[in-house]
């Protein structure tokens, strides 16, 4: 009869650990980093907006390549950097280079591909091409109708990226206009940046060109496409570093060391391409 008890008590601590462990498991991305110790069979990213769609075809491949579960967390550059520099996740994403700060603190980056920052408009917004100074004009409120650059008569609606964004950064380091920028929007996301232009025929934004949909126009600059053989040769002035982020004394997991090498290994060329950025290796 005693063995028969102890039997189920037994039996019901088992239950109760497996219903803990399964309480505590995936509850969150930040929650799939295991340690190392505990033979991590994941790998989870945070940061860039802007590299969702590079970092989701990545991710998937890989997930499907090794079993190993892959998770993305879309939080922005400065998010990003400020989620592996506490250890939530295991790499970092930032479309921009680190800071002489961020780098002294400990991080450490690894350029996966080029990326151009395309100047979107509305489709209905009859300019084509804008130069660099144009930009930099109309974003620092210089210029403020589209009659001034040879378009219709209307307000300029300048929208942009939130302070920390990497696109931001990327964009006002290249226009000089940082910390001179007249916003009437400052979004949260890229996708948010496309959706606001596209609803506004007198708004201008500026995106990830990986991430541009038809529901926008890409403008030229300086008469410039952003394509990849220009990004690639340096004609397209305005374009950035998609960057992995690492910490220099904290050690990858076997699983996020494994993806890392798969990112930059030039066998992956073949879906950075794909996802309409250029390859870095």
């Amino acid at each position: 009869m005693k063995i028969k008890k102890m039997l189920s008590i037994v039996a019901v601590g088992v239950l109760c650990l497996g219903v803990l462990t399964a309480c505590g498991g995936k509850t969150s991305q930040e929650n799939t980093v295991r340690d190392e110790k505990t033979g991590s069979s994941s790998v989870s990213t945070d940061g860039s907006t802007s590299m969702e769609k590079v970092i989701g075809i990545l991710g998937e491949s890989f997930q499907n390549d090794t079993g190993i579960t892959f998770t993305y967390n879309p939080t922005g550059s400065g998010s990003g950097i400020k989620a592996v520099s506490e250890g939530r996740c295991d790499i970092g994403l930032s479309s921009r280079n680190l800071k002489d700060e961020e780098k002294a603190s400990g991080l450490t980056e690894t350029v996966l591909a080029y990326d151009g920052i395309a100047i979107i408009v509305n489709p209905d917004n009859p300019i084509q091409n804008l130069s660099l100074t144009d930009i930099a004009g109309i974003y620092t409120g210089k210029i403020t109708n589209w009659s001034q650059v040879g378009g219709k008569d209307g307000e300029i609606v300048v929208i942009g990226r939130e302070a920390g964004s990497g696109t931001r950064d990327g964009f006002e380091s290249i226009t000089e206009t940082k910390g001179a920028c007249k916003y009437r929007q400052e979004l949260t996301s890229t996708g948010d940046v496309i959706t606001t232009v596209a609803q506004n025929p007198n708004a201008i934004g500026y995106a990830s060109a990986a991430s541009v949909k038809n529901s926008v126009k890409a403008l030229t600059v300086d008469k410039v496409a952003v394509n990849e053989k220009n990004i690639k040769n340096g004609s397209y002035t305005v374009q950035r570093s998609f960057v992995l982020v690492t910490k220099k004394d904290r050690k990858l997991s076997d699983a996020a060391k494994k993806f890392f090498d798969y990112a930059t290994s030039k066998t992956s060329n073949g879906l950075i391409s794909k996802a309409g950025v250029v390859p870095a290796n």
